[in-house]
């Protein structure tokens, strides 16, 4: 897989309406078309599916986890295979999450002091060290073409003063990880790498303007991403931040929002100011027999109701598996816990969130993105307050 050597990605900001933007982020692998999900892949693979299939549902950029690879199979291992492209054989932009989420969501194996993490391996209980150096080193191995900062994510309700001393070490890391990214210039298998810095600052709007002031200020940067949201807050705090983050943040730069890929939750980030969204609730929802459904909200597939049900998963849904098999069949593969089925709905899932992106670049382009994403927020949310997230019945 040839690469164009580029030193930066760049990003051309198409339209707005609102805080609401569609653009285009380049990379030297392709094109990110924004606001754009990003398929979770942690361990080189999108759990059941092959690259091409993911291809196939309209995603321009894959995830996949540092701290994950770093235990299994090595970053050695993959950087000596020609990294992450090569090795598995995706061949657009891939993002590499640094690690720090699940250092911290580990918290009862991990040893947090502030010149790194301390941590024992979920895998086998080895013994570990991440420091913000050791994370460049690792995702320069894989390979991403975009890389993140190492940073510490606190829980969503912690105290102030708890929030304060995770942002004061995020920007002490995020000077440490830049200082090792630029050491590292042109080491790896791929001469293209861009880090992006991770705002943190809890569920407090002041301390998250601040951080992403100081964050700023340490820059440029090519891209800003903000953690530490939809981690166990209320809904309206997550809300709440993003509205007071938006104007700090520059609008010439791409902006991730980190874990966050419910349907309606995307609308309404995207409604303020966010371009990028990662969450592995689409796969993980698929292998439980968990949809999406433009009508009905969320329903289960278990459900006693679809067993002689002949129609489409979706009807309003231009992906495989609803263009091809029935709910009846699919809620069969289901309660047999059949692969094929974990699959065919994993699909469909991620399906629903690209073509939900491409729905919002289009109402943005015209400018209509602030009343239709509001009457689709309300539509999927009392359809899923009616009924439609069936119970198990099988």
């Amino acid at each position: 897989m040839s690469v164009e050597t580029a030193a930066t990605p760049r990003f051309e900001r198409l339209a707005a309406d609102g805080a609401a933007r569609t653009g285009v982020l380049e990379l030297a692998r392709g094109a990110v078309r924004t606001p754009a999900f990003i398929p979770v892949g942690t361990q080189a693979a999108v759990k059941t599916l092959a690259p091409e299939e993911v291809r196939a549902v309209g995603a321009d950029i894959v995830l996949a986890n540092a701290y994950h690879l770093y235990l299994r199979p090595g970053h050695e291992l993959v950087g000596a295979a020609g990294g992450l492209h090569e090795f598995m054989r995706w061949d657009g932009p891939i993002l590499t999450d640094s690690g720090g989420f699940q250092v911290f969501s580990l918290a009862a194996l991990a040893r947090v002091e502030d010149e790194g993490v301390t941590f024992r391996s979920h895998l086998d209980g080895s013994s570990h060290r991440f420091t913000p150096e050791s994370v460049m080193d690792v995702q320069r191995a894989l390979g991403a073409d975009i890389v993140m900062a190492f940073d510490e994510c606190p829980p969503g309700r912690v105290e102030r003063s708890r929030a304060r001393e995770a942002l004061e070490r995020t920007l002490t890391w995020l000077e440490r990880s830049a200082g090792r990214f630029a050491e590292t210039d042109g080491a790896g298998p791929n001469p293209a790498q861009a880090l992006f810095p991770i705002v943190q600052g809890g569920a407090y709007p002041e301390l998250r303007r601040e951080a992403a002031r100081r964050t700023l200020a340490l820059g440029p940067w090519r891209g800003i991403a903000i953690g530490g949201l939809s981690v166990g807050e209320p809904k309206h705090v997550m809300w709440d931040v993003l509205e007071s983050l938006e104007p700090e943040l520059p609008g010439g730069v791409p902006r991730y929002l980190m874990g966050v890929g419910y349907p309606d939750d995307m609308l309404e980030a995207i409604a303020r100011g966010m371009d990028l969204f990662d969450c592995v609730a689409p796969t993980r929802n698929g292998r439980r027999g968990t949809a999406w459904v433009e009508d009905e909200g969320q329903v289960n597939l278990r459900a006693a109701r679809f067993r002689a049900d002949p129609g489409p998963l979706d009807a309003a849904c231009d992906c495989y598996t609803c263009g091809r098999y029935s709910r009846a069949y699919l809620r069969h593969l289901i309660v047999a816990e059949e692969w094929l089925g974990m699959r065919l709905v994993s699909i469909h899932n991620l399906r629903f969130l690209v073509r939900l992106t491409e729905r919002a670049r289009e109402r943005i382009a015209a400018g209509e993105f602030e009343a239709w994403s509001g009457a689709w927020v309300d539509t999927f949310r009392a359809a899923r307050a009616s009924g439609g997230d069936d119970g198990p019945n099988s």
